[in-house]
């Protein structure tokens, strides 16, 4: 099944994240997803600034019924309601390991059905829950993927916990990535808009991507959204890559996949215009 033109349209044309236009359509992230099953060398959920705007931060988490109640308030606000378009899950886990996402997703749904609704994962439970996802009629997704070879892989993910078990090294990045893939296919075929996201990560995963896009455009990624690596946790020493850096690789790899420039690396609870710096 192909994605018909008129469901991307919408998607990207309202999506900030997808193309849409930014300096008008906003988003609500929810932090609804406190756990996560795997460990990102360059994660670290510990701290917390209302100045920090990167993935996993978030100030508090919320219950389905108090996000509910906050996308509530922000849509009743005169001047921020109406720039919402979006309605996002990222985090600060991974959305598809927490059953408060399809929860918070029925509640908002239910009450703001003209929104836009999308999920940020790291693809690993994917293929399982795709059937899930479409039951909510998602309308886009974002899957991050930073390697195609386990080698890679294993660098940047200590390990991978898949219904209970932990799997570390090669064997652990070998089960993620072939979920990813996997999961990107299916979501394609199941009509999604997808989005990839990899994080630049200089020195170790640099050769992998355009093997990346490769492959994810032959399994129907719509766009890639290449990002430079905060060096946090394992990964500190990693010297992020400078902006002419990051514009080369996104450059190369535009001839293989459309390529997303607009990214800000938002916080899991992040709300109003991109870039407008308003977590609430």
């Amino acid at each position: 099944m192909t994605i018909a033109s008129c469901t991307k349209d919408r998607v990207t044309h309202g999506h900030p994240c997808f193309g849409g236009n930014r300096h008008q359509n906003g988003r609500i992230h929810l932090a609804v997803a406190p756990r996560c099953n795997i460990k990102c060398g360059y994660c670290d959920r510990k701290h917390d600034c209302a100045n920090e705007s990167r993935p996993g931060v978030t100030s508090r988490l919320l219950s389905p019924q108090e996000a509910l109640e906050h996308v509530r308030s922000i849509m009743a606000d005169d001047e921020l309601g109406k720039v919402i378009k979006v309605i996002g899950i990222a985090g600060p886990g991974d959305p598809l390991a927490n059953e408060e996402t399809f929860e918070t997703f029925r509640l908002v749904k239910s009450e703001f059905p003209e929104l836009l609704f999308c999920m940020s994962t790291n693809g690993l439970l994917l293929p399982e829950r795709i059937k899930d996802l479409t039951a909510l009629n998602l309308h886009s997704l974002t899957v991050t993927i930073n390697a195609v070879d386990p080698s890679v892989g294993a660098r940047i993910y200590p390990h991978v916990i898949h219904h209970g078990t932990h799997y570390r090294g090669e064997e652990g990045a070998a089960l993620l990535i072939g979920n990813q893939f996997e999961g990107v296919r299916l979501a394609a075929e199941h009509g999604l808009v997808v989005k990839v996201n990899t994080v630049l990560t200089p020195g170790i995963n640099d050769t992998q991507i355009p093997l990346i896009a490769d492959k994810v455009r032959e399994y129907g990624a719509f766009v890639m959204n290449i990002m430079p690596i905060i060096p946090q946790s394992e990964l500190s020493h990693v010297a992020p890559p400078s902006p002419e850096d990051l514009e080369t690789v996104r450059a190369a790899n535009e001839q293989i996949i459309n390529q997303f420039r607009g990214c800000r690396q938002c916080r899991a609870d992040a709300a109003g215009l991109v870039g407008g710096g308003c977590a609430l």
